[in-house]
């Protein structure tokens, strides 16, 4: 499994979005985390996201991260639409998908308006899709990073995978000789998946807001990156990395910044407000660092990532895909 290239996504979505409307502020886009619609009250931000191979906390995880991306648009996430497909009729499988839902909902505030349920022959693992809704009186898109920007992330890479790694993969922690500890803290990673308090306080002043996912905090900083249309160099050594996070990932062979990200955010804000920012967020216990600075281009084929001496500009493969297949 892997994300399309944007040329692909051009040629195949982003070309193909039905009717024109004039209430469309903000369509499909390279790296765009939801759309941004106007309505009598205002503007409504919607996204969609699936979510099928973190089979423990599916449930949980698959609500958090559709209301990240409303809220890293600067919205407010209050409605959900979910979709439940099952591999086979299981009452009890259903039962657990849906209380983990519910508590998840009702944590973070947010109503299940709806939705459909539904067993699929052919599927080996059930399949979540969840859509989201929520007003904002200012849309943040990725695309709109300024060059001399301070780039922040919050929390650290990998805090999604993290939480994966040590409830889908806990037999192979064990026998890697990984503390039970260890893998413990690490499961309780998914505490930390939402980033709507610090959507919250950086929404006021960024100028771009991205929630890093599949292929991790490095995939995020490349969407953001080119969506804007500039670079970001990034060092490995300035990206925050929890020790559960490093342990774990070095047991299983993977890339902390290669792998699930939900629960970090990316944010790019002007500069000579980076220090008041992270004071904010320091204040409401969020961990928070600068990162990278934002580069101009000459050229828009410029635009993109270096992390390692290496050039990105298309999307990159998590890490975690293999260790599925």
């Amino acid at each position: 499994m892997s994300k399309l290239s944007p040329a692909d996504l051009d040629r195949y979505i982003f070309s193909r979005t039905g009717a024109a409307n004039d209430d469309l502020l903000v369509g499909a886009g390279y790296g765009e985390d939801a759309a941004a619609v106007a309505t009598d009250e205002g503007t409504m931000v919607v996204s969609t996201d699936p979510i099928s191979l973190a089979a423990e906390r599916i449930g949980t995880l698959g609500v958090a991260i559709a209301s990240n991306d409303v809220a890293t648009c600067g919205g407010i996430p209050k409605w959900l639409v979910s979709t439940i497909l099952m591999p086979e009729p299981d009452v009890d499988l259903l039962d657990d998908i849906t209380a983990q839902l519910d508590a998840e909902a009702r944590r973070l505030g947010i109503t299940i308006v709806g939705g459909h349920t539904e067993t699929v022959a052919g599927l080996s693992r059930p399949l979540l899709s969840l859509t989201c809704m929520g007003p904002t009186d200012r849309y943040i898109p990725t695309s709109g990073a300024e060059p001399g920007d301070a780039v922040i992330l919050t929390k650290g890479a990998g805090i999604e995978g993290t939480a994966v790694l040590a409830t889908d993969f806990s037999d192979d922690l064990d026998e890697a000789g990984v503390d039970s500890e260890m893998v413990d803290r690490a499961t309780d990673f998914f505490e930390d998946i939402s980033v709507l308090p610090e959507s919250a306080v950086l929404g006021p002043v960024a100028t771009a807001m991205h929630d890093p996912t599949e292929g991790g905090v490095l995939n995020g900083l490349v969407e953001l990156a080119c969506a804007s249309g500039v670079r970001i160099d990034v060092e490995r050594t300035d990206v925050p990395i929890r020790p559960e996070t490093r342990t774990l990932c070095d047991a299983m062979g993977v890339d902390p910044l290669r792998v699930l990200g939900s629960g970090a955010l990316l944010a790019t804000v002007p500069a000579d407000e980076a220090e008041e920012i992270l004071a904010a967020l320091d204040a409401e216990d969020i961990d928070a660092t600068v990162v990278a600075t934002v580069d101009e281009v000459a050229d828009e084929d410029d635009a993109g990532v270096v992390y390692d001496g290496q050039f990105y500009t298309g999307g990159v493969r998590d890490d975690m895909y293999d260790l599925w297949e």
